[in-house]
């Protein structure tokens, strides 16, 4: 069943313009799917659309109050000689031949149109933050500070001064656009633009507020305390609701979005929850074994070298990464020895090698004439 325009705003028959943009913007504000989420809600900003979109306009209304709901549905008496070739039904719904260059020379149903009064929700900002390589591992607390527009004080959000308020532009009846008729070779053509009378606003502010000028918001400085979360990465991206800019005709505040850049380690290599180190150790530590101090992220922890270590060896440390966002614990950490070989070697140490050497069985050419001379000799028994 067709709706009653004039119900669907709770008003009467000979309401006047002003009175009908009243009762519009109220329920707009009140149905908004950004500020209502009950169920229905939507639905009943759609109607609370179409009711005003038919109702604010003169010759809609007229052809409403005539013929109903067919009088604006392409389906009244209203449409008279059109109804030919071209018109009404006979060219795929068009009321006329110029309404089909109205769908491509910006002629978007008003239906469509954002109302310019209606409670809009303000930008989202995005904003990046430096942290240092620990503070990711472990989390931290830290004040943020940004400039965003904030819905100015003296007026509350409606530019004007106090005592007086915004009226509806009488040339565009509020909606912040007009449609511009032009006659072409093709017929009329209809387009949409900007009302050059309140610059798409949909009202006229007389006296502008003197602390934000007539435009609702003013430019602060906004400084929250924000949580850093142990675990966060390199390149994440936390919401914060509600600290973003100021929405517009009482909407609500958008969102800020920080991206986190994490400060690299000379310590330590991270790979999302896992955590890479590379320690030194001797030939003797890798030979005979050894139990050594390692550094993780958490502290220090033992590590046992098991005897014949090979270069290159990777041990893995259970619980020692990095934490989960979400909880249940940590990563690993991974720990790679490597093999140190001395670069120089005193006496004693060359004559245990001669003898570790010998020992073995095996056969090698040590460089350097004084040490080769000894080698050999001791090799043979002098």
């Amino acid at each position: 069943m067709a709706q009653d325009y004039y119900k669907t705003l709770g008003v009467d028959r000979n309401a006047s313009d002003q009175e009908i943009s009243k009762a519009y913007r109220k329920l707009a504000k009140k149905y908004h799917p950004d500020l209502n989420h009950e169920p229905g809600a939507e639905e009943k900003y759609k109607e609370v659309n179409e009711a005003y979109e038919v109702l604010h306009d003169k010759q809609k209304r007229a052809q409403y109050d005539q013929f109903g709901s067919a009088g604006v549905n392409g389906q009244g008496g209203f449409g008279g000689a059109g109804q030919g070739a071209y018109g009404g039904q006979g060219f795929g719904g068009f009321s006329d031949f110029g309404d089909i260059f109205n769908d491509f020379f910006g002629g978007a149903s008003q239906q469509r149109q954002v109302d310019p009064t209606a409670p809009q929700r303000g930008q989202d900002l995005d904003y990046t933050l430096t942290i240092d390589f620990m503070d990711a591992i472990k989390g931290k607390k830290t004040q943020v500070s940004y400039t965003r527009s904030e819905t100015c004080e003296t007026c509350g959000g409606n530019g004007c001064e106090k005592g007086t308020h915004p009226i509806t532009c009488d040339k565009c009846h509020g909606t912040g656009y007009m449609t511009v008729t032009q006659q072409s070779l093709l017929g009329m053509i209809r387009r949409q633009t900007v009302c050059d009378k309140c610059q798409g606003r949909g009202v006229i502010i007389e006296h502008p507020c003197n602390t934000c000028h007539g435009k609702g918001t003013v430019d602060k400085t906004n400084t929250i305390e924000v949580d850093i979360p142990a675990g966060i990465d390199n390149g994440q991206q936390l919401r914060y609701e509600g600290q973003g800019e100021a929405g517009k005709n009482g909407g609500p505040y958008g969102d800020l979005y920080i991206s986190y850049r994490i400060k690299p380690s000379k310590e330590f290599e991270r790979r999302g929850n896992t955590i890479y180190t590379t320690i030194p150790i001797s030939f003797a530590q890798a030979t005979l074994g050894d139990e050594i101090k390692v550094k993780t992220v958490h502290g220090d922890v033992d590590l046992k070298i098991p005897a014949g270590t090979q270069p290159n060896k990777k041990f893995t440390i259970k619980g020692e990464g990095v934490p989960y966002l979400r909880g249940n614990g940590n990563g690993d950490q991974i720990t790679t020895v490597e093999v140190k070989i001395p670069k120089h070697v005193n006496e004693k140490q060359k004559e245990a090698l001669v003898d570790f050497v010998k020992a073995s069985g095996e056969s090698i050419t040590p460089q350097g004439k004084g040490f080769f001379e000894r080698l050999k000799d001791k090799l043979n028994g002098d």
